[in-house]
């Protein structure tokens, strides 16, 4: 289609031999000649029209902008009143075009691990870029398995970036059956690179059982066009002598090289070049060329061809174990052969071994520095920590695309078409799980950068701002970034909808209050104040309409009472209908959904929210100007202690609940179903045993203890020795491994939601509720009060089971995850899961960042 719109718009134009060849034709010289004698005898009448000519211009151009004027003025406001609000972008300046985020800053990330999704994968932060990732062929049961994204089914002992500092450097282990990768990859800038500098991969390919060496291993390493530039294959290639396996050029990096070198005598190295834009596809077209190749001729190797201008390239390299490559990209100016080879070798070889080894030194030093570990915990620990670290930041990456929203279905009959996109964007942030969510989660988010922004606090400002810059005219900000069509391939289809009535727990107001209250504390240097302050300068008017969303959207029929929108009033199916919007799921909430719901979690994320944005107004005297929210008042009645207990709290248990239409008799029953010609089939429904009443809703769980973890309750009262009698309590949330998500006195305990849904939030053990748990008790263990001590003796015990549990599952699975079984704490969920995960490196430093 593209190709038809060139030939056309081509077709209308008059060829340039036509207009600009000379006709030296003797009829065509008299014409001339005439044309000539015509201006001369017209010589002062054209000299009268060139002064009125002048004027004609002034008008034509007045009138040209008079035209201008009325083009803007109304015609584009009737097309954007045809554009619906929900995808129109805040009408305010971006943070990501703050000066902080240009320049150097903006240079130095460019280059990056930001492909998540897969074991290896670099792009730089553009929207289409030129990208890199590895692939290699394991063996198991005698059938060979491609490996390139990350997914559970490949049964990896383990994976992940065991050391990554987020801008240059990282290391990565993967074990996959008895054949163990080491992938190291390094940054550098040096005269003469192009944008963004080069970088090095070094892939070392060894054996845990000394029976498997001299095996042969084949790997693949690909570079990709996204913008559909043709490579240039290097045919003659020798990794001794020529070691360019391919080349190109592009706008943003130059002209640029790609050498492979190794010390290893035995590598066989062959080829494939693909012409496609669909380069998520590039496993299958990889293993249909292997799949040929075997059938044809025997043999697993790429078939050393290459479609017309390919802008992607593969090139497998065989050998047998042990053995190294080193692969180094350079860009900018490579016409200079002997300048090229000496890069290179800066890059490859022995000096690269001696950079890795400093940037690893680099790395243990700024961790110790940044958390100050070393005295508190064992090395098993100290280790488990840089990974659950390394892994966090080597999972940053960087999107591009269109987000797809779900409007109100069109009452029209037949009109299904209820899906509209969001503008283009970019999104550069963490992501909770490499191979089960490799994308943005927006209350994910919050929570990953507790932890980042005190390892890189302008990394940690880029990701916000990112986010932030997403957010819609209203102030809405979709909870699920799911673009490109990389992410796109990892997303079932019915998930892939995001509803502009649903929020999200606004988890980047904790990061945000730890950094400005740092920000008074004097805790950063001139420069970083500066650029902080400049940040949440820009970044307010955008928080406040966020702010403000969530003040309207979800406000309930009380007075500073919030309900999470968007849950099913009518579901057949669910135990317990879902509130996916607050991210805890199938946590229980009233049995029947309505307006007269009060969300205790909710009620307390708006308190966050209102303090933080009171303490960022501070610091720019904004609340001494007249403003449509005062922030400090809102705060004020949000934390009333005795509002909050009139409206939650149930005296008789003890404890803080929900408040909504609900009964407790209701459960799901088998319910015969007719289908097809009467054939008969069974599924569970919902049956409700009871009419449901405006009370309390009476589960124990996280939701409980938010007063509790927002520190709302006074360090003197009784309820505050209730919270602590729940928490420690073995028969409700204690257990040796941390504090369960929902009590065992509860009747959804660990009740399944519907047939096929599992419990999620019904009894297993999360990290960042513990952790929130875990700030709390050490804020009221350093508070004066009768329960001081008793607090100070259940946060040792917490803080103990959570490291134990979590460093015992990484060393016998390899790995951190989503959740931990209450009763066995055996990890459970996704893994790796190094999101929220990681808070166990604050939990190790005790790091809570209590203002």
């Amino acid at each position: 289609m593209a190709g038809g719109g060139r030939t056309s718009a081509r077709s209308r134009i008059k060829p340039a031999a036509d207009a600009n060849d000379i006709d030296d034709s003797p009829r065509n010289a008299k014409r001339n000649l005439k044309a000539r004698k015509d201006r001369s005898r017209d010589h002062n009448y054209i000299r009268i029209f060139d002064v009125n000519l002048k004027v004609m211009l002034g008008m034509s151009a007045f009138a040209f902008l008079v035209i201008l004027f009325l083009i803007r003025h109304l015609v584009n406001p009737a097309e954007e009143a045809r554009r619906p609000r929900v995808v129109t972008p805040f009408p305010a300046p971006k943070v990501m075009d703050l000066p902080q985020f240009q320049g150097e800053h903006r240079e130095s990330l460019y280059w990056g691990t930001y492909r998540p999704h897969v074991y290896l994968g670099i792009r730089a932060r553009t929207p289409q870029s030129l990208i890199a990732g590895l692939m290699w062929i394991a063996v198991k049961d005698g059938r060979y398995l491609m490996r390139h994204v990350c997914q559970d089914s490949d049964e990896l002992s383990t994976y992940g970036w065991t050391h990554h500092n987020g801008r240059d450097f990282g290391h990565q282990v993967l074990v996959d059956q008895d054949l163990m990768l080491t992938t190291s990859f390094l940054k550098s800038k040096v005269d003469g690179c192009g944008y963004g500098g080069d970088w090095a991969v070094r892939i070392d390919v060894q054996s845990k059982q000394s029976k498997w060496n001299e095996d042969t291993t084949h790997l693949f390493f690909y570079m990709a066009d996204e913008d559909g530039n043709a490579l240039s294959l290097s045919r003659d290639f020798d990794i001794h002598e020529d070691s360019i396996l391919v080349s190109g050029s592009r706008m943003d990096v130059g002209g640029w090289q790609l050498h492979l070198k190794s010390m290893q005598n035995n590598l066989e190295v062959h080829f494939a070049g693909f012409k496609t834009n669909h380069i998520h596809n590039l496993s299958d077209l990889v293993q249909q060329n292997l799949g040929s190749q075997a059938r044809k001729f025997g043999r697993l190797q790429l078939s050393d061809t290459s479609d017309d201008s390919p802008n992607i390239l593969v090139f497998q390299i065989s050998a047998q174990i042990p053995f190294k490559i080193d692969i180094a990209f350079v860009s900018g100016n490579v016409s200079q052969s002997s300048r090229v080879e000496e890069r290179v070798r800066s890059l490859t070889g022995t000096i690269l071994t001696g950079q890795l080894r400093e940037k690893q030194r680099e790395f243990d030093a700024k961790y110790e520095k940044s958390f100050n570990l070393a005295d508190m915990i064992d090395s098993e620990s100290l280790n488990v920590g840089k990974a659950a670290l390394g892994n966090l930041l080597g999972g940053i990456g960087y999107f591009y695309g269109q987000s797809k929203i779900s409007l109100p279905r069109d009452p029209n009959p037949g009109d299904h078409d209820n899906l509209i996109s969001y503008w283009p964007a970019e999104l550069y942030t963490a992501v909770p799980s490499r191979p089960f969510f490799p994308r943005g989660f927006l209350w994910d988010e919050g929570f990953h950068q507790l932890l980042i922004w005190r390892w890189d606090v302008h990394i940690c400002l880029d990701i916000i701002g990112h986010w932030l810059d997403l957010m819609n005219v209203d102030g809405w900000i979709p909870r699920e970034q799911i673009l490109g069509a990389e992410a796109l391939s990892k997303v079932p289809e019915e998930f892939v909808p995001q509803h502009p009535t649903n929020g999200n727990p606004p988890t980047l107001f904790l990061v945000l209050r730890e950094i400005t209250h740092s920000l008074k504390e004097k805790r950063f240097d001139a420069t970083e104040s500066e650029e902080i302050s400049s940040f949440l300068e820009r970044a307010f008017v955008r928080l406040e309409a966020w702010f403000q969303w969530f003040n309207t959207t979800q406000l309930g029929k009380d007075r500073s009472s919030y309900y999470w929108h968007g849950r099913d009033s009518t579901t057949t199916r669910e135990l317990n209908a879902k509130t996916l919007s607050s991210g805890l799921d199938d946590y229980p909430r009233a049995s029947h959904p309505s307006e007269d719901e009060r969300h205790l979690d909710l009620r307390c994320w708006m308190y966050l929210a209102a303090d933080c944005m009171h303490s960022i107004a501070e610091l720019f005297d904004k609340d001494n100007k007249p403003r449509k929210q005062d922030y400090g008042t809102t705060a004020k009645q949000l934390s009333d202690f005795e509002i909050l207990n009139q409206m939650h709290f149930d005296y008789a248990y003890g404890a803080y609940f929900d408040f909504g239409n609900h009964t407790e008799k209701v459960r799901l029953s088998w319910k015969e179903k007719k289908v097809g010609h009467n054939y008969a089939t069974r599924e569970l429904v919902r049956a409700v045993l009871e009419r449901p009443e405006l009370r309390l809703v009476p589960h124990v769980g996280y939701v409980s203890l938010f007063p509790f973890m927002g520190k709302l309750i006074p360090p003197g009262s009784w309820i505050l020795e209730k919270q602590l009698d729940l928490i420690s309590n073995q028969s409700i949330l204690w257990t040796d491994y941390g504090l369960r998500s929902l009590a065992k006195t509860s009747s959804l305990y660990m009740k399944r939601n519907t047939e096929h849904d599992p419990p999620y939030w019904r009894g297993p053990i999360w990290m960042n509720f513990n952790y929130l748990i875990l700030s709390a008790l050490h804020h009221y263990s350093n508070e004066d009060g009768p329960y001081r001590d008793r607090a100070r003796a259940i946060y040792n015990d917490l803080r103990g089971n959570l490291i134990r549990n979590v460093v015992l599952n990484y060393h016998q699975t390899g790995f951190l995850w989503e959740q931990y079984d209450q009763k066995k704490g055996k990890g459970k969920g996704t893994r790796p899961f190094t999101g929220w995960t990681s808070l166990v490196v604050l939990i190790m430093a005790e790091a809570y960042g209590e203002t």
